[in-house]
């Protein structure tokens, strides 16, 4: 589950739940609405395979491994990925939990953002996940983020599975400039930027 904002009474409550997971399609910093997310006639990628993981779109039938995955690495995600108390946290419940994937199915059939849990070969584990929305920041169409538990990091999956992700967007999406927040660049420097974006 990823990190940041939603739409409706539903949205609010899982953003209050889990804000790592939800984010809203960019505003206009003009007001003007902006074109879609993706194009009409491209595809997002219903199950990506790789070496030693796949990709699937996040929904109620990963509630269960997206869920042991994420309260596997409490502190771990909120000092790496959230960097926030919020999410997540222990007091996270079932329904939640159910929430959260209900709202990333629905945005990603709804194409606004795509939302992927990384899986073991098999599928019985997720290994982290992974997320394309869209950019908050002018010049920048995507903004793409990932976690993986903390065991995998400590095994160097964070690593290989950046390295992947990178000439995966770069391939198979339609996006000619990606944004990787804490990574390609510094968080302070992406705050900045979009704290500047916002600014009337």
């Amino acid at each position: 589950m990823a990190h940041w904002i939603r739409l409706g009474a539903a949205a609010m409550l899982a953003l209050a739940t889990c804000p790592a997971r939800a984010e809203a399609p960019a505003a206009s910093v003009t007001g003007q609405s902006k074109p879609a997310f993706v194009p009409a006639g491209f595809s997002p990628p219903t199950r990506v395979e790789a070496k030693g993981f796949q990709l699937v779109p996040l929904g109620p039938a990963l509630v269960r491994i997206d869920y042991d995955a994420y309260m596997s690495s409490i502190e771990h995600l909120q000092t790496t990925f959230s960097r926030s108390p919020q999410w997540p946290h222990a007091g996270i419940t079932d329904a939640e939990a159910m929430l959260d994937m209900e709202t990333e199915q629905g945005r990603f059939q709804r194409r606004v953002s795509f939302a992927y849990g990384v899986l073991t070969p098999n599928g019985s584990r997720e290994r982290g996940s992974f997320y394309l929305s869209p950019s908050p920041v002018p010049g920048f169409q995507a903004v793409a983020r990932l976690w993986v538990t903390k065991a995998e990091y400590d095994a160097g999956f964070d690593r290989e599975l950046y390295r992947w992700a990178r000439h995966w967007v770069k391939t198979a999406w339609p996006f000619a400039r990606v944004a990787w927040p804490g990574r390609a660049i510094p968080w302070a420097r992406w705050d900045a930027m979009v704290t500047a974006a916002k600014a009337p």
